[in-house]
Parts: C-alpha cells; structure tokens; sequence
C-alpha cells in the first residue's frame, strides 16, 4: 500500500477517533476511507470495527464512576451486549463480501437515521430524567423489561454486524425501560457498546483475515483522535458535527449506490 493511502487511513481513522469523541458516527469516516483505498466492503468493516475498539472500552472507563451502583444491571446486560455483537459479527463473515456489499447503502442509510436522532433521544431522556436522582443502592436488571433487553440483543447484533449508530439505540430502549439520571444511564450505555463492539472485535481479529497493518494504522490515528476530540469536548457544537457526518454518510451512500451496478 502507498504512504499516500496509509497516509489517508491515518487522517481517517484521527477523524473517526475525534468524532467519536465528540459527537459519535465515527464510523462513517473510517469504513468509507477504507473503501476509497480498495478494500473490499467486508474487510474494510472488519478493520474499522477493530480499529474503533480500544474507544469504546476507554469512554466505558471514563464514565465509571456513573457506573457505581449498578453492578446488577451490568451482569444482565454485558452477557447479552457480547453474545449480541459475537452473533452480528459470525453473521457478517457468513453473509459473505458480496451480500455485505450489496447491503452497504441500506446500513449507511440506518447509521444516518440513528445518528440524526440522536439529540432527539437525548433531549427526550433529559426531559424524563429531569426530576430523578440516582439511586442510593444497586439496581438489578429485573427492571429492565423483556422487550428492552430484546432491543439492547438487537442493537448489539447489529452493532457487531456494522456498529454504527449502535449506541443510540441501546440508550433509548435503556432510557425507556429505566428511570434513572442521562449521565448513568449514558454510562450503561458506553458500558453495552463496548462489551458489543469489543466482542465483536475478538471474533473478526481471530475469523475475518484481517490485515493487521491497516489496523494498526488506523488504530493509532483514532486513538489520537480520541484524545484530541476528549480535550476539545464542549468546545465544538456535537449538533453541528453530527449534522456534518449525517450528510458525509448520505453522499457516501449515493455514491456507493451508482458505484453498486458496476462492482457487480
């Protein structure tokens, strides 16, 4: 590979490590920088799911201390986020390059929507969580309704299957299902997508035939990103730049789409 494209997943991979940070969709940076480089759509998925991952473990850290006291709901929700995103990535090498290809715009698409709703479902848990204050002892995870729990699954498969805009999904079925403050139950949530996405990671690392060069150039960008974007945080609106990555994604699907007919 030429520094030039080493050079691009480098930059790629800084900017999904920041918007993760910031704003969240960072996938939608990496997965189609991987694509203009010439990896197939599979192997660029697998590569960014386990690039990304060391974020997703380092957010779940940062908000630990939102985790204490839910020690319960952790021990329900973590088997199934691992088993949820080990059962979306088996699916993905099964589905095989070509189904994966041909599903790629309709995924992008979905990623767009969840992150476009994003601050809806933030400002929809603020207003609900607004009058709570956070419980002085563990809350098990009887609380969590069969249906949450089958969302959270869902959410993890899909999140172990193409990731992006995972984790708006697995904060609202939490926030619909609890009552408990944005900030613990935002930490669940970091705690979920990590177990996901880490599970996941694991699976393509030891299944997918990565090429691990590319990994770890994209890895170290994101986690410099990652780092840069956690000093900006608060600084740069998260609105504006979701806007951003929401319209990068649909012009990436487009152009995905009329490149379809001839990948064929």
């Amino acid at each position: 590979m030429h520094a030039a494209q080493l050079a691009l997943i480098a930059l790629a991979g800084f900017a999904a490590g920041a918007l993760n940070a910031l704003a969240g969709g960072g996938t939608l940076v990496s997965f189609p920088a991987l694509l203009a480089v010439g990896l197939p759509a599979l192997s660029a998925n697998a590569a960014s799911t386990i690039a990304l991952c060391p974020g997703y473990f380092a957010a779940a850290i940062a908000q630990r201390g939102d985790l204490r006291g839910q020690g319960a709901r952790l021990s329900g929700l973590l088997p199934l986020a691992a088993g949820g995103g080990l059962l979306g990535a088996a699916l993905l090498l099964r589905s095989g390059t070509r189904a994966f290809a041909s599903a790629v715009p309709a995924l992008i698409l979905l990623a767009c929507a969840l992150l476009a709703a994003q601050e809806r479902v933030r400002a929809m848990l603020l207003a609900r969580s607004a009058r709570v204050t956070a419980p002085a002892v563990d809350a098990g995870p009887e609380r969590l309704s069969p249906w949450a729990l089958a969302l959270v699954t869902a959410a993890a498969v899909y999140g172990g299957y193409f990731g992006a805009g995972m984790s708006v999904i697995v904060l609202a079925a939490l926030g619909l299902a609890l009552t408990d403050t944005l900030p613990r139950l935002n930490a669940l949530k970091q705690a979920v997508a990590a177990a996901a996405n880490g599970a996941a990671a694991v699976w393509l690392a030891t299944h997918a035939g990565v090429d691990w060069g590319i990994v770890a150039v994209l890895a170290v960008g994101a986690a410099c990103g990652g780092a840069w974007g956690g000093r900006l945080a608060g600084r740069i609106p998260a609105a504006l730049l979701r806007r951003i990555v929401v319209l990068l994604g649909l012009l990436v699907a487009l152009l995905y789409l009329l490149r379809l007919p001839r990948a064929r």
